[in-house]
């Protein structure tokens, strides 16, 4: 259902205590939107309610834990009966860690999959049979320019986030004769929670706000694939057409 933004009347967006999903959530209620704010810390999501008090929107607080995908889909169809349906749902939350072969911890690829693969996937599909009924709404994915091939050292999360874009790809082409959309979002560097573990030089870096306004903005225009920055985005697709053998040296020297 279409608001005064033109768009949107509510949205979900997972991972909304911290980087992306909380300055997403933060961009859309500024619109006007009506926006579900969700992850497992409350206290920062009630800290960011309360911010936004004012806002055109709403944001209001939900505590969410879509590592329990089971719990996740029952809870996302329950906000969706509760507010008359939800018209977009971002899949933001993710988790990554170092994965090195050579120093091997099956718990942190577990981890991953629980939350960036399952949850992800949970989070997309629970209310999505609803949305082909009512023949509207817009499902989004956060994934990485990490995921267009297999960077060493984090396997697994370029495993999961080629896993998400992959699986909306095909979700896209599935719905393409209903009116519900479908976005992937591939972004480089962005200054959050996660990145600011990196100990090595990160190309591009982007302000959060910065990258959230380019996210928000390519969400309203429907746009199927997003990537950015641009460089980066141009050297990942370059990296994703290279020979195995090329790659391979290029990805041990980065």
């Amino acid at each position: 259902m279409k608001t005064r933004n033109g768009v949107y009347r509510t949205a979900l967006v997972t991972g909304a205590s911290s980087g992306i999903g909380r300055a997403l959530a933060a961009w859309l209620a500024r619109k006007g939107v009506h926006v579900f704010a969700a992850a497992r810390r409350l206290e920062a999501l009630k800290a960011l309610e309360a911010e936004l008090q004012s806002a055109p929107g709403k944001l209001e607080a939900v505590a969410l834990d879509v590592a329990d995908a089971r719990g996740t889909l029952q809870q996302i169809q329950e906000l969706d009966s509760a507010s008359g349906g939800l018209d977009l749902i971002v899949a933001n939350a993710g988790v990554g860690f170092n994965t090195p072969a050579k120093r091997f911890q099956w718990e942190h690829v577990e981890r991953i999959i629980q939350v960036n693969v399952l949850g992800a996937s949970a989070t997309l599909c629970a209310v999505l049979p609803r949305m082909v009924e009512r023949n509207s709404g817009h499902l989004v994915g956060i994934s990485s320019l990490a995921g267009l091939r297999g960077f060493p050292r984090v396997a697994a999360y370029s495993a999961s986030k080629a896993y998400l874009a992959t699986f909306l790809e095909g979700l896209r082409v599935d719905l393409k004769s209903t009116q519900v959309k479908v976005t992937s979002v591939y972004p480089g560097f962005v200054k959050s929670e996660m990145t600011a573990k990196n100990k090595f030089k990160m190309p591009f870096l982007m302000e959060t706000e910065d990258a959230v306004a380019k996210i928000g903005e390519a969400i309203f225009r429907g746009d199927a694939v997003f990537a950015f920055p641009w460089p980066m985005a141009l050297a990942a697709r370059a990296l994703r057409v290279l020979p195995n053998g090329l790659f391979d040296v290029a990805a041990r020297r980065m």
